[in-house]
């Protein structure tokens, strides 16, 4: 995923996780406890968390229903930050009903947003065998891109968009990883068509604007980048990654305005050339 940028998205990047939801889930204290527990009535984590408790002392079927009580306190836990009790909820429902893809896919989040990707991928991999969804694939994409296995991302991605047409994220996030991985034209231009096709999909956010800079970047099509550049730091001024990109392009451009870009980006990043050079894009000077 773009550096300093979030595509939650994951993404965020978009990063999805799902509840299952019935109706019967647990035999609960109250009507209520259990629409709440199933994130119903605009509950809040807090509510969520205690109605699931509730819904999990009184339950007296120990299999399938209680596994899937446990996964939405697992999710209202996530939601509030507490990841280490989601990961717990996770896996008790996980013990309960090991067929839960919901539960694995889940876990492989709250695994991701700890940054332990490479404990969410066996999470990602198991809920795309039980249930392939465009979501689980994206969240694998996800953790493949946050490795810098970048063609596992790509392939990925395009599973995701089999599945789900019009899912900007992973064209977004096939964006980035085809912009990182290429080298050759074509690539990049296929990196070009997704950043464009997520943009007709939806709003531009800083992160696609910064990943298309970069493409422009690497084809040294210098004024687009310092355009869309500047896009990304209308929306996010202190966004590094855009900051150092400018001036790497207005240096090529022999546009002196450069040097204060990249020494403002350094400010807010130490290591930004060091990021773009891993990238493939060395220092103008």
């Amino acid at each position: 995923m773009l550096p300093g940028a979030t595509k939650d998205v994951c993404f965020a990047v978009l990063l999805l996780s799902a509840t299952l939801a019935t109706a019967d889930a647990a035999a609960a204290q109250t009507p209520q406890e259990q629409r709440w527990c199933d994130g119903e009535e605009g509950a809040t984590p807090s509510q969520r968390i205690d109605a699931c408790s509730s819904v999990i002392k009184a339950a007296h079927d120990k299999g399938d229903k209680l596994a899937e009580a446990f996964n939405a306190r697992g999710v209202a836990y996530r939601v509030k930050g507490d990841l280490e009790r989601a990961i717990q909820d996770y896996g008790q429902a996980i013990k309960l009903n090991g067929k839960l893809a919901a539960a694995y896919n889940n876990r492989g989040v709250a695994y991701d947003r700890k940054g332990e990707y490479d404990r969410a991928l066996p999470d990602y991999e198991q809920a795309v065998k039980l249930k392939p969804s465009a979501e689980s694939y994206f969240n694998r994409g996800n953790a493949y891109l946050a490795l810098a296995q970048y063609d596992h991302a790509i392939d990925d991605f395009t599973q995701a968009l089999r599945l789900k047409g019009d899912f900007a994220p992973a064209y977004d996030n096939r964006c980035w990883a085809r912009a990182v991985a290429g080298t050759a034209l074509g690539m990049l231009k296929q990196a070009l068509a997704d950043c464009n096709q997520a943009m007709r999909l939806s709003q531009g956010n800083a992160a696609t604007f910064g990943s298309r800079a970069f493409i422009f970047l690497k084809m040294n099509q210098l004024d687009a980048a310092v355009s869309d550049y500047d896009d990304a730091l209308r929306l996010d001024p202190k966004l590094a990654f855009a900051l150092y990109g400018r001036g790497l392009a207005k240096l090529k451009s022999e546009d002196a305005a450069g040097e204060a870009d990249i020494a403002a980006a350094k400010l807010l990043q130490a290591n930004i050339a060091q990021q773009y050079l891993q990238y493939g894009i060395r220092d103008a000077h």
